[in-house]
């Protein structure tokens, strides 16, 4: 795994000041094979036998899957050990979110959170493993955390010392090597009203890539290229992104291409709190995959560990289901959800003095065995929950890989909701597209926006 790897340089300091962080011990990566898993979680389960030991998760199919089919639910016989309702919310306050607590007040009529039993089923393949051994004994933040260094292929620091290193492990997290599918999303009105928007993604992994290092992918993480395909007023809209490893350095690159207007455009504002584009302004650029984008905005804060009921395993939200059966007014199709006990990294991101976002204060409940986003709140400049957003998770378990089926972020003012995920009539992710490089660049989209 031992690869010559190419430092990072930033271009622009960050009165953070924070010092580059110091590689794990050898007796600290030595743990990743005995109490803790390679991703760094804790291997046992706990206490009240609540939370199940790891054993290696969920890596290889169920029986009854078959290649080409949507993942199907491994667990069928599953019923809800219990449901948290806003009358018995008190019972288990200590282990929910705020954001849950304030969903659970504002749409107690209909907002409950059932809760099943835990099934750690997060997995990855054997490399990736390995790969966070060697990220554990070799990977630095830079000086000021815009940048990581001697790290490859997915979380750099499965033994995080700080709040930084958690968000790094979230943005590095491994996510396969290339997937193309076609998902909608959506922003109901008041009322559960909604015009899907279907979207094709095409993602190319760079930083995932096997056999590659820092200097082969040029500071790249992923490419992705978007089309839009329905409504009619917006098909044929494409989006290209060359996302960044260190976006002080080089920014991300953006592109859009819009059919009224026939021209390819560089998009320079598309990050941090820009809106992301036809949210209705429900959701910003750098909340996309919960999180994303250049950390340079917030001091992070690492606040340790909590058991939390957080959304897991959510095949039933998952593949060809009709829209209508998820979407409801105010919030999804709650009967749809899973929730289970799960330990979880607690991350706070307060708003660094002298920098503008619409948040001044973020908190993130990140999985301890995949690094994924769970939840997050969102506080306005007056520190007051503004929003509250949750990724729906499954095991992709022909990869295997543990990622978002489904997206929502709740906004308590408007009571309106954005929801991404949608997959009535699509066919399953396709983790095998055989993508190359060169059909990521802005003269390719240039030519596939003229067909």
């Amino acid at each position: 795994m031992r690869k010559q790897l190419l430092g990072l340089i930033l271009a622009a300091p960050l009165v953070v000041g924070l010092p580059a962080s110091v590689v794990a011990s050898e007796s600290d990566v030595a743990r990743l094979d005995s109490e803790l898993t390679p991703t760094g979680a804790i291997r046992a389960g706990n206490a009240e036998g609540t939370i199940p030991p790891w054993t290696g998760g969920l890596a290889t199919p169920p029986a009854g899957w078959q290649p080409g089919q949507h993942e199907i639910d491994p667990f069928p016989e599953d019923r809800p050990l219990f449901s948290i309702t806003p009358e018995n919310m008190e019972q288990y306050a200590d282990k929910l979110t705020e954001g849950h607590k304030a969903l659970l007040r504002q749409y107690g009529d209909t907002f409950f959170m059932p809760v099943f039993q835990s099934r750690r089923t997060a997995a990855y393949p054997e490399r990736v493993y390995d790969a966070l051994r060697y990220n554990a004994a070799n990977a630095q933040l830079l000086e000021n955390g815009n940048g990581v260094t001697d790290t490859i292929a997915t979380s750099p620091f499965p033994i995080p010392k700080n709040g930084l290193e958690a968000i790094w492990n979230h943005i590095l997290r491994f996510r396969g090597e290339e997937v193309s599918f076609r998902s909608a999303f959506a922003t109901p009105t008041r009322d559960g009203s909604f015009n899907p928007v279907v979207t094709e993604y095409d993602y190319y992994m760079a930083y995932s890539e096997q056999g590659v290092s820092l200097e082969d992918i040029d500071n790249k993480i992923f490419y992705l290229r978007t089309r839009i395909l329905a409504p009619a007023t917006l098909a044929g809209t494409i989006n290209l992104v060359h996302e960044t490893l260190d976006q002080i350095r080089s920014p991300r690159l953006a592109w859009r291409y819009e059919a009224g207007e026939r021209r390819l455009r560089r998009s320079p504002n598309l990050a941090y709190d820009t809106d992301l584009p036809n949210s209705s302004g429900f959701r910003t650029v750098d909340q996309k995959d919960m999180y994303n984008g250049a950390p340079n905005q917030y001091e992070w804060e690492l606040k340790g560990r909590r058991e939390i009921y957080v959304p897991y395993n959510a095949y039933r939200l998952h593949g060809n289901i009709p829209n209508n059966e998820i979407v409801r007014a105010r919030h999804i199709n709650q009967e749809r959800t899973r929730y289970e006990l799960h330990r979880v990294w607690v991350v706070e991101a307060t708003l660094r003095t002298g920098i503008r976002h619409i948040y001044s204060r973020r908190v993130f409940y990140i999985d301890e065995d995949s690094w994924q986003i769970l939840a997050s709140e969102e506080y306005d400049q007056n520190g007051e929950l503004w929003r509250v957003s949750e990724a729906h998770n499954i095991s992709f378990y022909s990869v295997p890989v543990f990622w978002t089926t489904l997206e929502t972020t709740y906004d308590l003012r408007a009571e309106r909701y954005y929801v991404d995920g949608l997959m009535e009539g699509q066919a399953p992710f396709d983790f095998e597209p055989n993508f190359r490089r060169n059909e990521f660049t802005a003269a390719a989209a240039r030519r596939a926006a003229g067909r």
